[in-house]
């Protein structure tokens, strides 16, 4: 039997919000001919040309994933833990030291590509009044986790491409990633399981917070995946790559979807109520992720178009509007990250 022509594909992370648009844009590719899944648990979901495989990026050897990986044509790395925002030593196990395996574990197995999923977290503070491009410093806001996270990996990764220049390095940096589908699994990951989807209806909402900093880009999950795909198979990229969509969205646009009016707050205020909230474990967002929230500089993301050819869909409007519609509808997926209303 002749063996199928196409790229084998593995994605660390592919259940979750990202992976599974990652997997749909990859599988609806003819370059593609396979797609192997790596996720801590299997989904009760069966795209076309996809295989799963259990993982745990935390705790699998070098070697165990190394296997997984052979004769990959690419490994997209989107494998990232959020949670528990108390126990910062615990997502630096996963995230860090979890991402730093994967990455040897590339070399180790010969990966000709690796995509990494960077963010908007891993850059230092920055302007809100006008774009920066992938040059901007990315040291990320040093006292929240996961800013300091994806900004350390940065740092691993120059010295991954340093020893490796055989291997095509991507680094991805999207904004905030929302859709439909994600809506409970962000619900869950920032404010908590006990909090109610349908807060996100004008009526529970009547206002909207105007907050020194407040302005930021968003993304339609299914259009990063687009870039992610893209990057797999352009054998031209390289480097980073910035990923937003138009408008940036701050207290006015927000009060616009939800119909509510604006009403200012000082920042130290609502700082001190969130953590007041953190502390109690009311809240699952710490105030150092609201800081570095912040703090985030709007992203310039003209180098994606101009070299890997990639237009968003959605604008940035629509894609907090599909995470308004799934936190009301209790949208979900049949995954464990993504299950929803009734889920497992």
């Amino acid at each position: 039997m002749t063996a199928p022509q196409g790229k084998r594909i593995v994605v660390t992370g592919a259940t979750g919000n990202v992976g599974t648009s990652v997997v749909t844009a990859l599988t609806a590719d003819d370059r593609v001919a396979s797609v192997l899944g790596l996720a801590r648990r299997s989904p009760d979901w069966s795209p076309p040309r996809t295989e799963w495989a259990r993982a745990d990026i935390e705790k699998d050897g070098d070697r165990e994933l190394a296997e997984l990986l052979a004769g990959a044509d690419a490994v997209v790395h989107l494998a990232w833990a959020f949670q528990p925002t108390h126990d910062p030593l615990a997502t630096w196990r996963t995230n860090v030291l979890g991402g730093m395996r994967v990455f040897r574990a590339v070399a180790e197995a010969g990966v000709p590509v690796l995509v990494h999923a960077s963010s908007v977290g891993a850059y230092s503070p920055g302007p809100k009044d006008r774009y920066v491009d992938e040059s901007w410093p990315t040291h990320g806001w040093p006292e929240a986790a996961y800013s300091r996270e994806k900004a350390y990996l940065e740092r691993v990764l120059d010295g991954f491409e340093a020893r490796h220049p055989e291997i095509r390095v991507v680094r991805l940096r999207p904004a905030f990633l929302f859709k439909e589908a994600a809506a409970l699994e962000q619900l869950r990951i920032f404010a908590g399981p006990w909090v109610p989807g349908r807060l996100a209806s004008p009526r529970f909402l009547p206002v909207v917070p105007d907050i020194e900093g407040l302005r930021f880009q968003a993304l339609h999950t299914d259009d990063a995946a687009d870039a992610y795909r893209r990057a797999a198979l352009d054998d031209d990229a390289r480097g980073a790559y910035n990923l937003a969509a138009e408008p940036p969205v701050g207290p006015e646009e927000l009060a616009a979807l939800l119909d509510a009016r604006v009403v200012r707050l000082p920042r130290p205020a609502v700082r001190a109520a969130l953590s007041a909230a953190w502390r109690l474990r009311l809240a699952r967002s710490s105030p150092q992720l609201f800081d570095a929230f912040l703090r985030l500089p709007l992203m310039d993301a003209s180098r994606a178009r101009d070299e890997l050819g990639w237009r968003p869909r959605y604008t940035a409007l629509e894609a907090v509007g599909e995470l308004l519609r799934g936190l009301r509808e209790g949208a979900g997926m049949p995954t464990a990250p993504l299950h929803g209303r009734g889920g497992r």
